[in-house]
């Protein structure tokens, strides 16, 4: 992958959240905030696992367990106001994307239920390498849309990390 696709990627890309540089088998939950996910409700908690399951299997580069967190026709911006669809698109994408392995904090998380349709909102920051060696840094606000499945479990349909866009524009 050329170093300016790669630039874009991170440019434009941040994980529904994330979390500090660990080790595979931790959280993917920042200390810091782990407070936060104590006041969460059964549901919420729910939404909240799901969200961890991805950003654990992104940062492992588990690109399948990520795709697995997704509905099928989910789509994901990976650039503002440009939604990607389809799992082959989404593999490829992801698989770009954890070539800089990105590390991720955040500065916390609310989720929302509404029937079967979940919101979660978090500020990310990222951390990644060029593979020359140059560190990019980037930040947002990701909105990722979940809804509730027949067995009781919660997948994403929409993931935009790109929430502050007009805010910025």
């Amino acid at each position: 992958m050329h170093k300016t696709s790669i630039s874009m990627l991170v440019l434009v890309y941040g994980i529904v959240f994330g979390s500090q540089a660990q080790q595979p088998h931790q959280s993917a939950t920042s200390v810091k905030y782990k407070h936060m996910e104590a006041n969460f409700n059964q549901e919420q908690k729910k939404v909240f696992s799901t969200i961890e399951k991805m950003v654990t299997a992104f940062q492992n580069q588990d690109i399948e367990s990520v795709l697995s967190t997704y509905e099928p026709d989910a789509i994901v911006m990976f650039e503002p106001q440009t939604p990607v669809s389809g799992r082959d698109m989404l593999r490829k994408a992801f698989t770009e994307f954890a070539a800089i392995k990105p590390r991720y904090t955040f500065n916390g998380h609310e989720i929302y239920i509404a029937g079967n349709i979940a919101t979660h909102l978090a500020p990310w920051t990222m951390v990644g390498y060029l593979p020359d060696g140059n560190k990019i840094e980037q930040s947002g606000l990701s909105i990722a849309v979940l809804r509730k499945q027949t067995d009781g479990t919660w997948l994403m349909i929409q993931d935009n990390p790109h929430g502050q866009f007009l805010i910025n524009y």
